[in-house]
């Protein structure tokens, strides 16, 4: 798993070229933020089965379907897994944010999610709603706990929606 700055280092390595005026940004801008990413790490980690427990109500309040015979989450194991997926998102989630760099969902979690999702016949639409539920609870909670800026909060979240869907979220 790479961070932003092994991640930085490398591709300026790569072309043979000293760090510039961008790359001293981004730097700046990782390590200014650092301690509220770890903050919220933290908070997901406590709060984990919570947050994805309230996410999935919501998103079975927002589409029943999803939970009444026929759908996608009808049986307690479909159910159940459901919420085990939003888990794993959030979880893996929560190590993005610490390291600033999503190399860790490309190996962990969406290299062919695409493609099981599709062959399993999983809707992508509420699989994309609820992992924006979790990024709105997680946010709501940092506010919460005095971080003022979250937006930092919005990557790893909106890099999963968008690999899953294919749109830009």
């Amino acid at each position: 798993m790479r961070d932003t700055v092994t991640s930085l280092i490398s591709s300026y390595d790569t072309t043979g070229r000293y760090l510039d005026r961008d790359a001293m940004d981004s730097l700046q801008s990782y390590f200014t933020t650092g301690v509220n990413r770890v903050k919220v790490a933290a908070m997901i980690s406590a709060n984990a089965a919570e947050i994805s427990r309230e996410a999935g109500k919501q998103l079975f309040e927002a589409v029943p379907e999803l939970i009444r015979p026929g759908g996608n989450a009808y049986t307690t194991r479909r159910y159940a897994a459901c919420l085990r997926d939003m888990d794993y998102y959030l979880r893996y989630s929560s190590y993005a944010l610490v390291a600033g760099n999503n190399d860790v969902l490309m190996e962990r979690v969406l290299q062919g999610l695409r493609e099981t999702y599709n062959s399993l016949g999983v809707p992508i639409g509420p699989t994309v709603q609820g992992i924006q539920l979790m990024k709105a609870k997680v946010k709501e909670m940092a506010a919460d706990a005095g971080i003022s800026d979250t937006s930092f909060i919005d990557q790893p979240f909106d890099f999963i929606a968008g690999e899953v869907s294919e749109v830009s979220v």
